[in-house]
Formats: structure tokens, C-alpha cells, sequence
């Protein structure tokens, strides 16, 4: 146990709302688990300078029975010792890696040890029987253990979070040979790959029952599953800091990384990494109560069933994974507080950990979420000074597609009534906006017949972003809005289905837009654009439904879902059409071209938030902008959050830059990718850099985000009562 004389920080008080329970069938799991290290030669083996990775008082000291114990407190006895020695596996695996790699930086080496275990995780058939090494041998007899009760569904997603878990270790590895320090989104986004959490909650399904397979990636099953894996890994990364970044030399910890991007001091990071563990915690349990019961509407027993054990699961896993890290030799932990829960009431009773519902850091970050004013007159936000490397480009196309655009519009009837609002838009602002400038800088290269349909894309999601709010928010009119949701859907047909007769300006201008896009598309593309529809229209259902709570999204819920509902996804949809039959799809999935799209998404997505914050927070009543998300979290005023808001803008653009210009080369060199994709990957990336000059262009140049247009807007009878 680390020498609490020589802390860094004092633990900040945790929010435990959950009790922690420890199974009976400990011991049986402690015995069983060492012998089976044993048998694997997890006690034997020796890191690159031959010191010993494990020895058995090691092991007896790290108790993972007694984690495992509190993570899965009512299985029985053979389940137990199955669970532990996976976790046994995985520990191994991690410092196995650390002294074999890590400290050497044998890059080369890593990745020929991580290929091979990959091997042992086939989705089909038995896996291989030519372990080299105790990692290899324990996951083939893991896997061979566990995999038969299991559907090839589940199989698959296992699959993919433990290779993600080992694969991902190379990021790791890679930050700490360049000494580079990731920015705080991509380490929420990595963590959850390279820390094994997501890999804790398919083991939950193996313990409890099975998810659908049809319910497992919907919202609020993901929801659950990210905001699981993020409070694991916050949690750790608080008990973990000393030994890792003090010790080890780790840079991946986000103790560390708020320590250096805010440059505050360790103690401030720490207790800022909990408020957002604790935010985490509290969007678990708002998901649990209001996302996942509608998902369950019509659902068979069994699915319920399932749901309802999983969700269970995973909170007894929070408990006890806590409870387990207080315990520990391998953290530091002097003094943490115990979540268990026992009767009769008392100091260490169901009475005490009850009160730390409502005590610390669970009541500040309720607080922040709930307790706000709405159409706060904030007056207009001085605009930073951007990081923008890469220069504005414009389509000589552009005044035809202003014409073509202002007609295209006029004829779905977004200037007319709808829904009973006088006119959500007029030509007179809509002139002001020009759409079309902002298409012919996105896609300066774009062809006359090409350049009218992104502007009409564009002119259609930014009118539903507007009706959305304005039709079904005023009057919280959730169930309105999901049918609406669901009729778009019907315009966008796969095959040759027949679609309804549109009603409104949103279905007349998604049928033609569809239409005029999917002709000439495969069917896996016009299948991955629908999707990208689908979540921006369901993304602005999830801000109709914040409004109704009155509350401010989690910070981390935010930024994810800020990509949906500004249409990021639908705009790489429709880029990657253009090389769809060259790069294959599931290089897509690769952490270098996620990391690339994510970056530049949220560099879009952040500046729109800028612009449009006096519009939004005043006019509007939003709370949906990320300036106002970090006012409220952080309890800071609008030009420090404004200011940290621009330090997330930088911070992605260098990610995108370092990525595009060195990450993406080497990607296609390690791949062994031909010229062909390389050289569609590398016109993706030169989209996304037009993309992102060409938004913030538009920004500065359109007048939607202007205080004059702002109060000429409020002036109109029908958006005045609307709003």
C-alpha cells in the first residue's frame, strides 16, 4: 500500500448511492483463483529485465477474489471462480504488458504480442491450443470456459471490448514514448477502450442474463454501459494516481490530464475528476429511470427480465468496485470511505451510506444540473481568437447554389406555417443565414448539381433544428416529437418502398433530398446515411426531453450527443459516400480515423456553441451549448468557460492535426493499405479540414447568430409566442 505520508491529494469524498454486498463464496474463489494462476504460469513469468511480474503473496495481496466478491455479489461458486480468474487475466495481462513494453517502449514488440492474443478470441470454433505465454494460455482457457452458454452476438461484442483492451494498450504506449498528454475527450473516448470497463459489463451479461440483441446498442443500453465504464475508470484513475503517474511514469490518467489541461493543482484535479465521476453516476440512474423503460415498451418478459438484471449488475459492480479499491494493497487508499450497507442502522449502517445520497459531491452536482435560470439576459459573448490552421476555400458555384437554395426552400414551405407557428423562418432571415455560402466552403471542389444538394441538406437540418424546439419544446410535447421522429423515417425507404404523402416542410424536403442522394448509393450506404438521420433527429428528442427535466446535460453526455444533434454524422455519412467502394467499412472503426472525425465534429460543434450562446441561453431558453454546460458544472462565469471552451477547440485540432499528418501515414503504412485508399483516406481527411474552415467562415459571415437579427426575431408575432 502506498505511504499515506507521501499523497499527492486527499481522496475527495466519493457519491456511493448503491450498497456494496460481498458474495459468501470468497475464500472458495481466492483458492481456486491461485491455483489456476499457477497452472497458467502467471507466478512464473518475468518482464524484459527478468524481475518477476507476480508472485504469489503479490497476487494474495491484490485480493481479486475479494473484488470480484463485491463486483458480483449473488453468483455461485464455479461462476465466481470463473469471473475472478478472468480478472486474475486481465490484471496480468496489464502489468505483464507494463514490464515487458512499457518501461522498454518495444513498440515492435508490443504489437507482435498483442496480435497473437488476438487469436485466441474467434467467434466461432474452439480457439487456438499454441499458447506461448501465461496471457495466451489464460485467455484460450477463459475463453474455450465461457463462450459456449454465450450467443455469437455476445461473443462478438466481447470480442471486440478485449481487443480493444489489449489493442488500444499500444495508445498508451505510444503517449508515453512521445511524452504527449491526450486532451480530456479523447481520453474519456480511449479510456473506455484501453481500461476495460465496457469488457466488465460484458462479463455482468455473463453473470446475469444475456442483453437482447436487438436492444444492446440502442441509446439508452449504451448510455448505460459508457457512463458505467467512465465512473470505473475515473474511480480508479483517483485510487491509482500515485502508483501510476508517480511510480510507473503513466501519462494516462485523468488526474493527471485535468491537472495539465486546466493547470490547477493535483487537488483541484482530483476533485474535479470526481464531480464528473459523480455527474456520470447521476446520468446512470437518469438513463435507468427515464430512457430505459420507454426502450422497454412493448418489450417481451424475458427482455425485461434481461434489462432489469443487467442494470442491477452493473450498479452492484459500482459498489463493489469501489468498496474493493478501498481494500486494496495496489491503491492508494488511506481513509477512503466503504459504501457497504448493513443492518441495523448506524455509523457504518444502512442510515449513514444512505446520507451520502444527499451529502458532498451527489447534492453539488445535482445542484448544478437542476438549479438554473432560464432566458438569463447574458448579452453577447466576446469571440476568442480560434486556432484555425488550415485556409477557406470557395466553390465558384456558389451564386447558383444560392438561387437553387432559396427555391429548393421555398418550395418545401419553410417560409409558410407549420404546425400551426406563422413561420418559423422567413426568406428575409433565411437570406441572412446563406446556407449556400456555408456548402460552397465545405465542398469548394463540388460539382453545380452537387453543391444545390448540400446546400439543401444543410437548409433541412438546420430548419428541423429550429422546428424541433419551437413546435414540440414550447409544449413539452415529447410524444409528438417521437412520432414526428418516426414518420421521417418512412421517407427514407432502403428499397423501393412507397413512401406516404409528406405533410409538413420537413417530411416534402426529406423526401426529395433522399431521393436526389440515394440513387446512385449501395445499399450499405444508404443504410449508414438513414442511421446518421435517425441519430440527429433522435438527438434532438434527448434535448426536448433535458428540457422538460429542466436540466443541464452531463458534460460527457453532452459533447457525445452534440455530434447527433448538429449532424455530424450525417455530414461524414454523405463525405464517405464518395469513397465507400474503395476504403473498406470497417476501417472506419480504427481508433486513427475515429479519433480524426470525433476531432473535428467537436471542433464544429464547440464553435456553433460559441456563436449561438446569447442566442440559445437568452433568447432561446436552451441549455444545450457547451459555454453554458462548463458555467454550470464548473460554477464558473461565461468568459472563463467561454475561454476553456476554446482551449477544447485548440486541443482537437491539434489531435486532428497530429493524426492527419502523422497517425493517418502511419496507419496506411502498418495496414499495408494500397495507393487507391490511401489516397481516398487521405481526401477524407482534406474534407474535414474544408469542413471545419468553411463552418467557421460561415460563422463569422452569416447574421443568425447577430444580436440585431436576434431582436428582429423575438419581433415576430408568431416566434415571439412560439417561444
Amino acid at each position: 500500500m502506498s505511504d499515506p505520508t507521501t499523497r499527492s491529494f486527499v481522496l475527495p469524498h466519493f457519491y456511493l448511492p448503491h450498497p456494496a454486498r460481498l458474495n459468501p463464496n470468497v475464500e472458495h474463489a481466492r483458492a481456486h483463483s491461485t491455483h489456476w494462476a499457477r497452472h497458467m504460469g502467471m507466478l512464473d513469468a518475468r518482464g524484459a529485465d527478468g524481475t518477476p511480474v507476480w508472485d504469489e503473496p503479490a497476487l494474495a495481496r491484490m485480493d481479486y477474489a475479494l473484488m470480484c466478491g463485491y463486483t458480483h455479489p449473488d453468483c455461485d461458486a464455479p461462476m465466481l471462480d470463473l469471473i475472478t480468474e478472468w480478472y486474475v487475466w486481465v490484471f496480468f495481462f496489464d502489468d505483464h504488458f507494463l514490464e515487458s513494453f512499457k518501461y522498454s517502449r518495444d513498440l515492435d514488440g508490443a504489437r507482435a504480442y498483442l496480435d497473437r492474443l488476438g487469436a485466441f478470441m474467434p467467434a466461432e470454433g474452439p480457439p487456438p491450443q499454441d499458447a506461448q505465454n501465461p496471457a495466451e494460455a489464460g485467455l484460450a482457457d477463459l475463453w474455450a470456459r465461457t463462450t459456449p452458454s454465450m450467443s455469437t452476438a455476445w461473443r462478438r461484442r466481447f470480442s471486440t471490448s478485449t481487443h480493444n483492451l489489449l489493442v488500444e494498450s499500444m495508445w498508451e504506449l505510444q503517449n508515453i514514448d512521445a511524452g504527449r498528454i491526450a486532451n480530456p475527450i479523447e481520453y474519456i473516448q480511449m479510456r473506455r477502450r484501453v481500461g476495460g470497463a465496457p469488457w466488465s459489463a460484458n462479463l455482468v451479461e455473463v453473470v446475469n442474463h444475456e442483453l437482447p440483441a436487438r436492444l444492446a446498442r440502442r441509446r439508452p443500453l449504451r448510455v448505460l454501459a459508457d457512463t458505467f465504464s467512465d465512473a470505473v475508470h475515473l474511480r480508479n484513475d483517483l485510487f491509482s494516481y500515485q502508483r501510476e503517474v508517480e511510480e510507473e511514469g503513466e501519462n494516462s490518467n485523468a488526474v493527471l490530464i485535468f491537472e495539465k489541461f486546466l493547470n490547477c493543482a493535483t487537488q483541484r484535479s482530483a476533485e474535479l475528476v470526481n464531480d464528473l465521476l459523480t455527474s456520470r453516476l447521476q446520468q446512470f440512474e437518469n438513463t435507468a429511470l427515464t430512457e430505459v423503460p420507454a426502450l422497454l415498451t412493448g418489450a417481451l418478459p424475458q427482455e425485461v427480465a434481461a434489462v432489469t438484471a443487467y442494470v442491477q449488475g452493473l450498479q452492484d459492480w459500482q459498489a463493489g468496485g469501489h468498496e474493493w479499491h478501498a481494500r486494496s494493497s495496489r491503491y492508494m487508499n488511506h481513509e477512503a470511505q466503504t459504501a457497504t450497507w448493513s443492518l441495523p442502522t448506524g455509523a457504518g449502517g444502512l442510515g449513514s451510506a444512505a446520507a451520502q445520497l444527499f451529502s458532498g459531491s451527489g447534492t453539488r452536482v445535482r445542484t448544478r444540473q437542476f438549479a438554473h435560470a432560464l432566458f438569463a439576459p447574458v448579452g453577447h459573448l466576446p469571440l476568442p481568437d480560434f486556432h484555425m490552421p488550415y485556409p477557406v476555400r470557395t466553390s465558384g458555384h456558389l451564386a447558383g447554389a444560392r438561387r437553387h437554395n432559396l427555391e429548393w426552400s421555398r418550395r418545401a414551405g419553410m417560409f409558410g406555417p407549420a404546425a400551426g407557428i406563422p413561420g418559423i423562418w422567413d426568406e428575409s432571415g433565411f437570406t441572412g443565414m446563406d446556407l449556400a455560402h456555408c456548402a460552397a466552403m465545405i465542398h469548394p471542389d463540388a460539382s453545380p448539381e452537387q453543391l444545390d444538394l448540400s446546400s439543401d441538406w444543410l437548409s433541412w437540418g438546420t430548419y428541423g433544428d429550429d422546428y424541433f424546439p419551437v413546435v414540440f419544446g414550447n409544449t413539452r410535447n415529447l410524444a409528438g416529437a417521437r412520432a414526428c421522429h418516426e414518420r421521417l423515417g418512412l421517407f427514407m425507404p432502403l428499397g423501393g418502398t412507397t413512401t406516404p404523402e409528406p405533410l409538413d416542410p420537413l417530411e416534402r424536403g426529406l423526401a426529395d433530398l433522399w431521393r436526389r442522394t440515394t440513387g446512385p448509393m449501395p445499399t450499405s450506404a444508404r443504410e449508414r446515411l438513414r442511421r446518421a438521420v435517425r441519430a440527429m433527429t433522435a438527438g434532438w428528442i434527448w434535448e426536448l426531453a433535458n428540457q422538460v427535466q429542466h436540466r443541464v446535460p452531463d458534460p460527457v453526455d453532452y459533447v457525445e450527443m452534440r455530434r447527433r444533434t448538429f449532424g455530424s454524422d450525417l455530414t461524414i455519412a454523405l463525405s464517405r459516400f464518395t469513397h465507400a467502394e474503395v476504403v473498406p467499412e470497417q476501417l472506419f472503426g480504427h481508433r486513427v480515423l475515429r479519433e480524426l472525425d470525433t476531432a473535428a465534429q467537436d471542433y464544429a460543434c464547440f464553435l456553433n456553441d460559441v456563436f449561438s450562446y446569447q442566442k440559445e441561453i437568452e433568447f432561446e431558453g436552451e441549455v444545450h451549448n457547451l459555454v453554458f454546460v462548463l458555467e454550470q458544472f464548473l460554477r464558473t462565469d461565461r468568459l472563463t468557460a467561454v475561454g476553456l471552451v476554446n482551449d477544447l477547440m485548440t486541443a482537437r485540432m491539434r489531435q486532428f492535426t497530429l493524426i492527419a499528418d502523422h497517425d493517418l501515414p502511419a496507419l496506411v503504412t502498418e495496414l499495408d493499405l494500397g495507393p487507391e485508399v490511401a489516397a481516398a483516406l487521405h481526401r477524407h481527411a482534406d474534407h474535414l479540414k474544408n469542413w471545419m474552415s468553411g463552418i467557421l467562415e460561415w460563422h463569422r459571415r452569416a447574421s443568425r447568430y447577430t444580436e440585431d437579427e436576434l431582436r428582429s426575431r423575438r419581433a415576430v408575432p408568431g416566434f415571439a409566442a412560439a417561444r
